[in-house]
């Protein structure tokens, strides 16, 4: 362990972080910027978690799990951190999403470009001008709402800060309408705006990439976040979804932090004045505080190790909802772009491949695969979001070749029949991969090497429970004040004073924002600047 100048080996950090994933780095990056001793410890030999990229294939830099950056854009951590000095650069995902027309269609795909101007024209072409000027509304209506929604990301969700979000938002027909347009399914939403079945749909598959159906309440927020496309698209992290990461890391380090890889954390235990923290090597480090980055449950396991209460503790489990399982991913090297029949006549390479390519045209296409889900079945037709980076990033690919990821939505961790994914997870590649070639002829024979990522190896890699990239599921009964329950949801965790929790498990839950990491140092600091307040304190008037 690294220590400071005058440092005894006795003295305790000031706070470990268990986990490497980007909220933990972000708590840590904040706390060493105040002057804070941090070491981060994971048990992983790869840095980062989800947000990682290793050469899965000569010369191709692939993302471990996300790829697109869209939330931490617009949290302003990326600047209070300064990461563009530490080597992060993003390339503008523009245009952000391609939805292909249906095979047998003879019109073109939707293009949803930064530019609202653009994203109607193509909207019209495809649809009609009648959708053009809904969609038109629809952002004009949700955009506002989607940066209140970021605004209640950034915090941890007290009453006072919720209320602070979104005050003064314009309530059009009054508090009641507003109230329950923000708590309607996603589906509702699309329903009220747009008559065009492959509009709605590529919308739902875009909202239902936080993990739940559209057809669920309190969804609608979610397909509203398209509309905040338009002020800032998705960005792609030059070199890889992992640059993120080692940006941070480089930040830390800078600042005086540490990271120590493949030694995971065993057991967490809390003493009189501080913690030991016991990992799996058998070191044992004492620190002021904790901050946890890892899966809630995780965290809880950690607790138990290290004595606290497990009644307590089986009550918390048996209330946190992981899933069943969201997906699974193909990675894959191939030797050129998807092409797309139905891409507009002026449209280039990049047009339909420099961000999010929508491949469903029908939101009935959607329920089956979450009911086939829940009955631990395999989607009857599965549902697949690709990206090809490469398009606008060639630094991840060698000269003549291409990076496509599929992710495919939904899949069940735990299938029924006693059927496994060692023995599935190839055929039901092959069935994505066909999915894929029916819109963009020719793709399944440029694929040259490939690499599947079932819900059980997503487990068993990055730690991600059941499968599941969200932690736990983005319910509306596991968000905001309830996530990933009550009596967690403040990051804290009760009877176990400074520690800290942060991560997907935690608000405002998953996907790439960092808010969850900055909210757990900003508590942190403010307690420890609360207790020196009362040590001075009780030193001045003893």
């Amino acid at each position: 362990m690294t220590q400071e100048p005058g440092r005894s080996a006795a003295a305790p950090l000031d706070a470990v972080v268990v986990g490497s994933g980007h909220n933990a780095l972000v708590s840590a990056c904040y706390l060493a910027r105040d002057g804070w001793s941090v070491e981060v410890l994971e048990r992983d030999t790869v840095l980062g978690g989800a947000v990682s990229t290793v050469e899965r294939f000569p010369g191709h830099k692939v993302d471990r799990g996300s790829s697109a950056h869209i939330m931490i854009r617009h949290t302003g951590i990326i600047e209070e951190l300064d990461l563009a000095a530490h080597g992060l650069r993003y390339i503008d995902c523009d245009p952000w999403a391609f939805a292909p027309a249906p095979p047998g269609s003879d019109r073109p795909g939707i293009v949803f470009h930064r530019s609202l101007d653009r994203t109607c024209r193509s909207i019209e072409e495809s649809c009609g001008p009648a959708e053009a000027d809904a969609y038109r509304r629809f952002v004009g209506t949700w955009a506002p709402r989607a940066e209140r929604v970021m605004r209640a990301f950034s915090a941890p969700p007290t009453g006072g800060h919720l209320l602070r979000s979104f005050w003064g938002l314009d309530t059009g027909d009054g508090g009641a309408a507003l109230s329950r347009e923000f708590l309607t399914s996603g589906d509702a939403l699309l329903d009220e705006y747009f008559d065009s079945e492959p509009l709605k749909a590529a919308l739902a598959w875009f909202g239902a990439q936080s993990g739940p159906p559209m057809s669920e309440p309190g969804t609608a927020p979610m397909v509203g976040f398209a509309a905040l496309m338009h002020t800032l698209p998705p960005g792609r992290a030059v070199g890889g979804s992992g640059a993120l990461t080692a940006a941070l890391s480089a930040r830390l380090t800078a600042d005086g932090g540490t990271v120590s890889l493949g030694d995971g954390v065993a057991e967490l235990r809390r003493g009189t004045d501080d913690w030991t923290v016991v990992t799996e090597s058998g070191r044992h480090i004492r620190a002021r505080n904790v901050v946890a980055g890892c899966h809630i449950l995780t965290t809880l396991d950690l607790l138990e190790r290290g004595g606290y209460d497990r009644a307590t503790l089986d009550g918390w489990r048996r209330r946190i909802r992981v899933g069943p399982g969201i997906g699974m991913v193909l990675r894959l090297g191939t030797d050129a772009l998807p092409s797309y029949p139905s891409a507009p006549t002026d449209a280039t390479a990049t047009t339909t491949t420099s961000g999010l390519q929508l491949l469903v045209s029908d939101r009935a296409q959607l329920r089956a695969a979450h009911g086939a889900t829940l009955a631990g079945e395999l989607p009857p037709e599965p549902a697949v979001l690709a990206m090809s980076f490469s398009s606008i990033d060639p630094t991840i690919s060698p000269a003549g070749e291409h990076q496509v990821t599929l992710w495919s939505q939904w899949h069940p961790y735990r299938l029924s029949g006693g059927r496994d994914w060692a023995t599935l997870g190839d055929s039901e590649a092959d069935r994505i991969i066909a999915g894929v070639d029916a819109l963009a002829p020719g793709f399944a024979d440029s694929v040259r090497h490939r690499h599947v990522q079932t819900p059980a190896d997503i487990e068993r890699e990055m730690g991600l429970l059941g499968g599941n990239v969200m932690h736990v599921e983005m319910s509306l009964d596991q968000m905001m004040l309830w996530r990933p329950i009550p009596e967690l949801a403040g990051q804290r965790v009760p009877d176990a004073a400074n520690l800290y929790l942060t991560g997907a498990s935690t608000h405002p839950g998953g996907g790439v924002s960092g808010a969850s990491g900055r909210s757990a140092a900003r508590i942190a600091l403010s307690d420890a600047s609360g207790g020196r307040l009362r040590r001075a304190l009780r030193k001045t008037f003893r």
